[in-house]
């Protein structure tokens, strides 16, 4: 039988064990603490791997170009290079007979028609277009349709264009602005009309200018397009120049600023406001 010594000392001992157990872990915890730390390596690898694929969706939009050509900036995809000229099958004479007839409404301005007859069919004519954007310049091109630009120099020198806004921007399809009507709702004209001067193998495209109508022929007046992209029409609307580069630089910032209010055909005013404030003949 154990003595009150042997008692007492056997009591210690288990004292003693019972205090110092919590200071060797048990393989139960070591096991909690491996996983613990597995757990936060996996975390922290997921979290790194998540503001990568963050950061790279957010970089993505502004790549410039695409390998294609075409700037992208969102689903806007406008052509680099110009499209050629076109090139009537024949060329016309020295000079071209024109005649034009009475618009469809009162003139938007007050403005004399040109006269009826004989005008130069050969030579181009440089203009600038002064805006709210910068200056846009033109080359008009009377080999291409001489009764177009005779009208458009004669509205040039009347100040018709001063103070019009461009009001009709296309970005789809048919990447356009329209400009030269004053009421700036598209119904506004110089109370004449000039003759279509389309052929078979007009085309439009980058760094176009046409002429704007409606369904019925010979109905153009002032109001111009001016393309910067891509312009699948058919080769029912006068082409009569073209855009120097710096107007192109200008029509592109417009572009991509979009459009203010889209109508059923996708177009509508731009969202940044061309207005001209003075147009001049050079030379």
């Amino acid at each position: 039988m154990a003595s009150n010594e042997e008692r007492r000392e056997a009591a210690k001992r288990k004292l003693e064990a019972r205090l110092e157990r919590p200071k060797q872990p048990s393989s139960w915890t070591k096991r909690l603490t491996i996983a613990g730390t597995i757990v936060a390596i996996v975390l922290a690898a997921g979290l790194g791997l998540y503001f990568v694929v963050q950061q790279a969706q957010q970089e993505t939009p502004e790549a410039a170009e695409d390998g294609t050509g075409e700037v992208d900036d969102s689903a806007l995809h406008i052509p680099t290079e110009r499209a050629p000229v076109p090139e009537r099958p024949a060329e016309l004479g020295e000079t071209q007979s024109c005649d034009y007839g009475p618009g469809a409404g009162e003139a938007s301005r007050a403005v004399e028609p040109p006269e009826d007859g004989e005008v130069p069919a050969r030579g181009r004519v440089d203009v600038v277009l002064e805006s709210t954007e910068g200056d846009i310049p033109l080359t008009l091109d009377r080999s291409l349709a001489p009764c177009t630009v005779h009208s458009m120099i004669n509205l040039i020198e009347q100040d018709f264009y001063d103070d019009t806004a461009c009001h009709r921007l296309g970005t789809q399809g048919l990447q356009m602005l329209q400009c030269g009507d004053p009421d700036g709702d598209g119904t506004g004209g110089p109370g004449y009309t000039i003759p279509d001067e389309h052929f078979d193998e007009l085309h439009y495209g980058r760094g176009l200018l046409a002429m704007a109508r409606t369904p019925e022929p010979n109905s153009g007046g002032s109001q111009f397009f001016m393309v910067y992209g891509h312009a699948e029409l058919p080769p029912e609307y006068t082409v009569f120049g073209t855009i120097g580069d710096a107007g192109l630089q200008i029509l592109d910032s417009v572009a991509h600023d979009g459009i203010a209010t889209p109508g059923e055909d996708g177009t509508g005013p731009p969202n940044t406001e061309v207005r001209f404030t003075d147009a001049t003949v050079e030379g």
